[in-house]
């Protein structure tokens, strides 16, 4: 396998559930309990500014409505992305991804950017994101951001754009053809649901020469089976319950 530069714990969106996620604050916390790798996810606005939220949708994190793709970045910079978690974190608003980037270079930390394309934008949504993460990154040193994503056409678009940026392949199902089309995009790891994993699929994915990384692992007992297994990494909430170190 080809070396891996990333650390074994990675953040949930920032900071898991303790703080709204995906917002500028999530991060701030998740790094003030040491966390220096988080997941985040990135789609594009109707003007094609890369933003972080999970959902299709506005409303479960936002006091905003409506498909959030089909909003320009003005209206959505103005939403209220932290009110929903609690009246701490109230005002707290959507980050573009270039605000995150720089806030992750300024303070030394990885991420894994999982793509998550507005339906029917996967491939432009991959390319865009992949463009930004390598023009912000570039010459930064430290390791390139890893574009994950459970589109196809996403991680195609993201290889299409910027080749040289490691791609992973996530997965909720083992599909018949699961390590085949990780290693036609050119992934450098599969990121499952953690009870997919094996003994048999941890090894099958070692020898083609990936690494095998968890989501989203909040239970001591299983990151110990996932250690035993011989897996590369987790995605977890309980950044107050796992110490990174």
């Amino acid at each position: 396998m080809k070396p891996w530069p990333y650390p074994f714990w990675i953040a949930h969106r920032g900071a898991g559930r303790l703080a709204p996620e995906n917002t500028l604050a999530a991060f701030r916390l998740g790094a003030g309990h040491g966390y220096r790798m988080f997941e985040c996810d990135a789609k594009i606005s109707a003007d094609g500014v890369p933003f972080l939220l999970h959902d299709t949708t506005l409303e479960r994190t936002s006091n905003g409505q409506g498909i959030a793709g089909e909003h320009a970045w003005a209206a959505l910079s103005q939403l209220d992305a932290g009110a929903w978690h609690s009246r701490r974190y109230a005002g707290e608003p959507l980050p573009t991804l270039e605000a995150l980037i720089r806030f992750c270079l300024a303070n030394r930390c990885l991420l894994d950017i999982e793509i998550k394309p507005t339906p029917g934008t996967d491939r432009h949504t991959g390319e865009v994101v992949a463009d930004l993460a390598a023009r912000l990154w570039d010459d930064a040193p430290l390791p390139p951001p890893v574009l994950t994503s459970f589109s196809v056409k996403a991680l195609e678009g993201a290889r299409a754009a910027q080749p040289s940026l490691p791609r992973g392949l996530l997965l909720d199902t083992l599909r018949d053809d699961w390590l085949d089309t990780a290693l036609r995009l050119e992934c450098t790891a599969v990121v499952c649901n953690y009870a997919l994993w094996s003994a048999a699929n941890v090894a099958q994915v070692h020898a083609a020469g990936l690494r095998a990384l968890s989501y989203t692992v909040n239970d001591e007992s299983v990151v110990r089976w996932l250690e035993r297994l011989g897996t590369d990494g987790v995605v977890t909430d309980r950044v107050d319950r796992f110490s990174p170190g």
